[in-house]
């Protein structure tokens, strides 16, 4: 069968075997939309292709530490989305600015005291939505939205496959979804 004609998971497997061939074949399959997922974050076309190389010559270096073959297309995007943000943050360096520029560019929160007290308190409702959830509900919350673990991060921690790993975020949403509804007064 020519290489071509494999599955994602078959290439995958075998590049994780240490043939090339099978990479440049996923290379070929996914730089399109690498590229263009880099022109979207960096809006730079040339940085874009750049970036795309780099993203694959890192995906090539760490492939084996890719646990689950089918995520392949969601960890390039992942990896896409780290470099950069990496790539934006030691680009864009300090600037001395004219005071009259600064004032004319500068952001000014229009937050009045109500705005803020009344995010503190929703902020503040959530957290007891969350610590009325039980154990694992509240685990498997905060390792994805506060710690901001992988689908594949968070089943190596709980020891459970992805898809158990996706079921507990869905069902630990809708328990925290009822938690916060308000309380029907009869």
């Amino acid at each position: 069968m020519f290489e071509s004609e494999l599955t994602v998971v078959q290439l995958v497997i075998a590049a994780q075997s240490g043939d090339r061939d099978a990479f440049g074949v996923l290379f070929e399959r996914y730089r399109g939309s690498i590229v263009a997922l880099a022109k979207q974050r960096i809006r730079n076309v040339e940085e874009a292709e750049e970036l795309a190389q780099d993203v694959f010559v890192q995906a090539l270096q760490k492939i084996d530490q890719l646990r689950v073959p089918e995520a392949f297309g969601g960890w390039l995007r992942r990896i896409v989305h780290r470099m950069a943000i990496n790539q934006a943050t030691r680009r864009h360096a300090a600037m001395a600015c004219d005071p009259s520029v600064m004032e004319a560019t500068c952001y000014a929160s229009t937050d009045t005291p109500d705005d803020s007290a009344v995010g503190r308190e929703e902020a503040a409702d959530v957290r007891a939505a969350v610590a009325r959830l039980g154990q694992l509900d509240r685990q498997t919350l905060q390792a994805f939205y506060l710690r901001g673990q992988t689908l594949v991060q968070m089943s190596d921690a709980f020891d459970a496959p992805v898809g158990t790993i996706k079921r507990r975020l869905h069902v630990a949403r809708k328990r925290l979804a009822r938690e916060m509804e308000p309380s029907q007064a009869v």
